[in-house]
C-alpha cells in the first residue's frame, strides 16, 4: 500500500508540472510556413533586427532582452511574430488559424496600442516618439491581399 502511495506521488510530482506548463513559443519559422507575406515584410523590418541593435553586453542584459527578443529569450532574437501575438503552440495548427475565434480562444494576441508602448514608450533609451495611428495606418506587415 505504502509502495502504491509513493509510486502515485512520484508520478503527480513528475505529471504537474507538464499539465501547468503553458503554451510554448515555437518562432517564427514556424509562421512563415503559412504567413509568407507577412514573413516577407516582417523580415525586412526593424523589428527583425532588433536584437542586432544591441551592443556588446546589452544583448544579455534582461531590460534590453524585454523588447529586442522574444519573451526576452536571446536564442529568439528580434521582435519576431510571438512578441505581438503570443506564444503560437496551441494556435498555430491550420485548423485554428482558419478560425478567428478559436485562434483568439488558444492564445492569439490581437495587439492594440498597450502592447506597442509597452516597449515604444519608457524605454531605456532615446527614441522617435510612438504615435500607434500611425503605425497602424503604415501597417505593421503586409498582409495577403494587402
Amino acid at each position: 500500500m505504502q509502495r502504491s502511495l509513493l509510486c502515485v506521488a512520484l508520478l503527480a510530482l513528475v505529471a504537474l508540472p507538464l499539465a501547468w506548463a503553458g503554451p510554448d513559443y515555437i518562432g517564427a519559422g514556424k509562421c512563415k510556413m503559412c504567413h509568407k507575406i507577412e514573413y516577407q515584410s516582417w523580415e525586412a523590418s526593424k523589428h527583425a533586427r532588433a536584437f542586432e541593435s544591441l551592443k556588446g553586453d546589452e544583448q544579455s542584459q534582461p531590460a534590453c532582452l524585454k523588447c529586442h527578443a522574444v519573451a526576452g529569450n536571446a536564442e529568439m532574437p528580434g521582435v519576431q511574430c510571438e512578441a505581438c501575438h503570443g506564444p503560437g503552440s496551441e494556435y498555430k495548427s491550420m485548423k485554428v488559424m482558419k478560425d478567428h475565434d478559436a485562434a483568439v480562444a488558444a492564445g492569439l494576441i490581437l495587439p492594440d496600442e498597450a502592447a506597442c508602448k509597452s516597449c515604444h514608450e519608457g524605454a531605456p533609451h532615446d527614441q522617435p516618439a510612438f504615435d500607434f495611428a500611425t503605425a497602424k495606418e503604415k501597417g505593421l506587415h503586409k498582409k495577403k491581399g494587402s
